[in-house]
């Protein structure tokens, strides 16, 4: 049983650090949408450089996807059953908002600025969610 408790841990571990390699990747594309964006410059940004942005949050939202599959894959401790569970949800809804922001993005028409924030906020709201569970697993675990 130890065993496998430290093959969890190790691997929910893993899936933090590799979420975030993904997001710290993908952050000065969306820092420039971002400026761009509160700055009404919009218009500035070449149909090109909006391909490229979408081209690069689709190819990370893809190896969200291969993440999520390691979470359905792994066998939690019953004590975390429910919080796994919830996790679950919260990465689904994390990769639902990565979709919606990189579906706000068209090279012919330009970015769609409402989808564009309210992808941010729900993955916003799924951010912090992923961080509640990782948290509560990990005072749950560690405790004897």
């Amino acid at each position: 049983m130890k065993q496998n408790l430290g093959y969890y841990i190790q691997t929910v571990n893993d899936i933090v650090q590799d979420t975030e390699k993904i997001g710290e990747s993908m952050n000065s594309y969306y820092e420039e949408l971002r400026e761009a964006i509160d700055g009404n410059k919009v218009d500035e940004l070449s149909k090109e450089k909006i391909a490229e942005i979408k081209e690069v949050f689709e190819g990370g939202t893809k190896k969200y996807e291969l993440i999520m599959k390691k979470i359905e894959q792994l066998r939690p401790p019953v004590k975390v059953i429910g919080i796994h569970k919830k996790l679950e949800r919260s990465y689904l809804e994390y990769i639902a908002g990565c979709k919606e922001m990189t579906l706000s993005l068209d090279a012919d028409n330009g970015i769609d600025t409402k989808l564009f924030d309210s992808s941010e906020e729900k993955q916003d709201k799924a951010t912090d969610d992923i961080s509640f569970c990782i948290t509560k697993m990990s005072n749950t675990l560690m405790k004897k």
